[in-house]
C-alpha cells in the first residue's frame, strides 16, 4: 500500500528484495538512501491487523517526516512464517544528505517495534512462544 508519491508502505507474506525496496526510495536529489534490514534469527512467525497497522505505519512516517528533511520513505514487513536468514522488515529512507535519512531510519525501526501492532511468535525445536515488545504489545 503506498501512502503518496514519496511514502511506501506494505505488509507482506512475500520475501522482501532490498534492491527492489531501495529502488522506490530513489531520487536524482538524494545523495543518500540509508536502509534497516532486520534478519530472522530464529524462525518467526508475525500477526497483524493490517489496516491498523498501515495506519499505524502512516502515522510514524508523518511524525518521521517533521524531525527531519526526507524525500521518500520505504517501510515493508513480512507477515506469516519468515525462516532463519530471510528479512523480516526492511526500512529505506532518501534525503539530500546522510545525516537525515540515517538518524530517520534509526527512529522508523525504533518506533514501528514499539508503536506499530505487528506480533511474532519465535519458533523454537521445545516449543513456541509469543513474545511481547517490552514497550507494547507488538513486533
Amino acid at each position: 500500500m503506498a501512502k503518496t508519491e514519496k511514502d511506501f508502505i506494505k505488509l507482506t507474506s512475500d520475501p522482501l528484495v532490498l534492491q527492489n525496496i531501495v529502488d522506490l526510495v530513489k531520487d536524482d536529489q538524494a545523495g543518500a538512501i540509508s536502509t534497516f534490514c532486520g534478519t530472522t534469527l530464529v524462525h518467526l512467525e508475525y500477526e497483524s491487523y493490517i489496516p491498523m497497522a498501515e495506519k499505524e505505519i502512516s502515522s510514524i512516517i508523518t511524525d518521521v517526516r517533521t524531525k527531519w528533511q526526507l524525500m521518500k520513505i520505504a517501510v515493508y514487513h513480512r507477515l506469516g512464517i519468515v525462516p532463519v536468514g530471510e528479512t523480516s522488515v526492511i526500512i529505506a529512507v532518501s534525503s539530500v544528505h546522510r545525516h537525515e535519512s540515517l538518524k530517520a531510519a534509526e527512529w522508523l525501526i525504533d518506533t514501528l517495534k514499539e508503536k506499530v501492532p505487528i506480533w511474532k511468535k519465535e519458533i523454537y525445536n521445545d516449543g513456541s512462544s509469543w513474545k511481547e515488545n517490552t514497550k507494547s504489545k507488538c513486533c
